[in-house]
């Protein structure tokens, strides 16, 4: 089996990983004990990619769960899945980063990394076939983005053949007032995969869900439904999915969507048609992130329909909206568009649908938080927090040059004219006849 092995970095990182385990866990049938109740051997089918099977037949996730400091990893044990998970995935610290990057990935973290690693390897050491790692933080807060930083490049370094996917929240001045969050954010970004923007997750609450005061609830709510549907790819293959998202080898972050958009505690969603789900998909008011696809070019995209449907009709709806839209995908990148579909439906819906878009869009996420540090960083507000933990100026500025670069890569793509595309084919095709 290939499995995945979880880690949830910082409070909001545990948070919204302690939602998607409540998600998941009732979606395979595993109730809060880790004993499986399901009625359907479809349940059972894959749930070794993210559960190890314990003597007596329970079932516990494979999860590291970190955090420097002990508040959060008590509100996990004292909630209603608390139980199910082994006693030695609790990996905490006793001081906080009090928001600063530099402690996460410098001083607190690096005090913390060894047992961190020690309980990943634990985990390493007990699967078959582990296909990768799936990461769950937020880029505002000094844990999830510090510490959350260093174990990426940890990881990394030492399984290097195995795949990194994270879910990494952008934070946003509607839900959060941190000062410190643009540096934060910058000096995390290049360790990242996948974004999920705070700002989008408040328009969706206040916008589209109609909620006058959105509460942190809420947004975990969104979150964790996109990451089941994402993750049902991902019970496929972690590689398979990075091969056919990732055209670009720096172009690699990517768009969640999820549809139907429903609020917390709704007890009936209406069953939507394959149509009206597609066409939620390409809606920008669905996306997880603050940008606008129509805006931009699609790289690649996945789409993960669930539910009972048919497939020619999914592939036939899917083209059907990508025909009159064809601007908004580069062309000359074969079958940039792929589909699966899923029996089994979300929790609590009857039809649902998740995508992940690669496109040039999100670099409008990347100018906001990249105004939002040099308005900061000009001024050198705030920088003597991170220097006395040891940074130099430098690091900043090099940090704002790679996101700036990331920015400056995004608008080639989206600018690129058929004209241009041309001559890159010719050139392929006279290098590899």
């Amino acid at each position: 089996m290939r499995e995945i092995i979880h880690i949830q970095v910082g409070q909001c990182g545990n948070k919204t990983g302690e939602k998607f385990w409540e998600v998941i866990s009732d979606e395979h049938g595993v109730n809060p004990t880790g004993t499986y109740y399901g009625d359907s051997d479809l349940q059972r089918e894959r749930i070794n990619v993210y559960y190890n099977e314990a003597t007596g037949g329970k079932y516990v996730p494979r999860a590291v769960l970190v955090d420097l400091e002990p508040g959060t990893m008590d509100s996990i044990r004292s909630g209603a899945f608390g139980q199910v998970f082994r006693p030695d995935s609790f990996v905490f610290g006793q001081s906080g980063a009090g928001n600063n990057w530099a402690k996460g990935y410098y001083t607190e973290g690096v005090e913390l990394a060894y047992p961190v690693l020690d309980a990943v390897c634990k985990e390493a050491e007990s699967c078959d076939c582990i296909q990768g790692f799936q990461l769950t933080h937020s880029l505002g807060g000094g844990t999830g983005s510090g510490m959350g930083s260093l174990l990426i490049s940890k990881i990394r370094e030492e399984y290097p053949d195995n795949m990194m996917s994270t879910f990494s929240v952008v934070p946003s001045p509607n839900v959060t007032d941190v000062a410190l969050e643009p540096y934060n954010t910058i000096l995390s970004i290049e360790h990242l995969v996948e974004c999920i923007d705070n700002e989008a997750l408040y328009n969706i609450c206040f916008r589209t869900l109609k909620l006058t005061a959105p509460t942190y609830g809420d947004l975990n709510h969104l979150v964790s439904a996109t990451m089941s549907g994402v993750t049902t790819w991902l019970n496929a293959d972690l590689r398979k999915l990075a091969l056919n998202m990732v055209p670009f080898p720096r172009l690699h972050f990517f768009i969640p969507d999820f549809a139907p958009l429903t609020s917390r505690g709704s007890q009936q969603y209406p069953a939507l048609t394959v149509p009206e789900l597609t066409q939620q998909m390409f809606d920008a008011r669905n996306m997880m992130a603050a940008c606008d696809p129509l805006y931009g070019r699609y790289l690649a995209m996945t789409a993960i329909f669930r539910g009972r449907m048919s497939m020619s009709e999914v592939d036939e709806h899917m083209l059907n909206v990508q025909n009159p839209n064809s601007s908004c995908f580069l062309a000359g990148i074969p079958d940039s568009v792929k589909t699966a579909v899923c029996d089994i439906p979300q929790r609590g819906f009857t039809t649902a649908a998740t995508s992940i878009g690669n496109s040039t869009a999100i670099q409008e996420v990347f100018r906001r938080i990249l105004e939002q540090f040099r308005d900061l960083f000009r001024r050198r507000y705030f920088l003597h927090w991170y220097l006395g933990e040891g940074m130099n100026e430098t690091e900043f500025t090099k940090a704002e040059s790679t996101v700036g670069d990331l920015v400056s890569e995004y608008i080639q793509y989206e600018n690129i004219t058929a004209k241009e595309q041309g001559e890159f084919e010719e050139e392929a095709e006279e290098e590899f006849p």
